[in-house]
């Protein structure tokens, strides 16, 4: 996809997003609209068919799943199925029913050693492509994910690339009250990492960091920081804790919807 019609698609990926959760009276809204811009960014321009992805941060399943149905891995019925009844497209992603969707994720701090063992299986079997996680700030609370990343350092994954949402907010608090910047740059850097950090809703800049880390390839793992705001254009969403869990009521949808298409 051209990056002029990626531009254009993030409206229309917001609303779709939007469309659905009101629809299943779901939460986890601003988690979606943090990292959508991302996520069709890795997935819609230029994707590798060599690469894997893996949403670490399972509770912005539906940025995924419209995602997949504008790349044409999920039918516009398919969609409309989410969060019902015998559905494929749970409120977190569920394996093996959906290509492009490989494990569950939605308990965090599984996505990066997952990740791991992906690229270090293409090490060793000398494959090609890269092995991208997108993950949240507060999972990088999770001492998985440290114990990961000191794996990726020790053992060389310059095939890795970790994209963290960092939209300062996890489920109960704002991170820096609940364990601090767990996700900072030097942290991440002193433990070896090739560290960037880019503007996550600025999709031009999301599309060539890519192209260059995906070129890198020096016996470092990549981490690109991604600033997000949670909720990003919906202003009663955005910057809020609440706004991690609660569902829209019509009124606020409608609200939500306006916003959107104003932008």
């Amino acid at each position: 996809m051209l990056i002029r019609e990626l531009l254009y698609s993030s409206k229309e990926l917001r609303i779709k997003a939007l469309e659905l959760y009101h629809q299943a009276h779901a939460g986890h809204i601003a988690s979606t609209l943090s990292c959508i811009d991302i996520i069709s960014s890795v997935l819609l321009h230029k994707s590798n068919v060599a690469d894997e992805f893996i949403l670490s941060k399972g509770h912005a399943a539906v940025a995924l799943y419209v995602t997949l149905n504008k790349k044409g891995l999920l039918s516009n019925h398919e969609l409309e199925q989410y969060y019902k009844n015998g559905t494929r497209l749970p409120a977190h992603p569920a394996p093996g029913s959906v290509k492009g969707i490989t494990f569950a994720t939605g308990s965090l701090g599984h996505g990066l050693p997952l990740a791991n063992g992906i690229a270090k299986a293409k090490k060793l079997k000398h494959e090609k492509g890269s092995v991208i996680v997108l993950m949240s700030d507060g999972e990088t609370n999770e001492g998985t994910s440290w114990e990961a990343a000191h794996f990726a350092s020790k053992h060389r994954l310059d095939n890795l690339i970790i994209i963290i949402d960092k939209n300062k907010i996890q489920g109960i608090d704002f991170s820096t009250n609940v364990l601090g910047d767990t996700a900072n740059f030097k942290k991440w850097e002193t433990m070896g990492f090739d560290v960037t950090v880019i503007n996550g809703h600025n999709i031009v800049e999301i599309i060539n960091t890519m192209d260059e880390v995906r070129r890198q390839f020096n016996g470092r793992p990549k981490l690109i920081i991604a600033n997000t705001i949670k909720g990003k254009g919906v202003s009663f969403m955005e910057n809020t804790v609440d706004w991690h869990y609660w569902p829209m009521t019509d009124e606020q949808y409608q609200q939500a919807i306006n916003e959107i298409n104003k932008v």
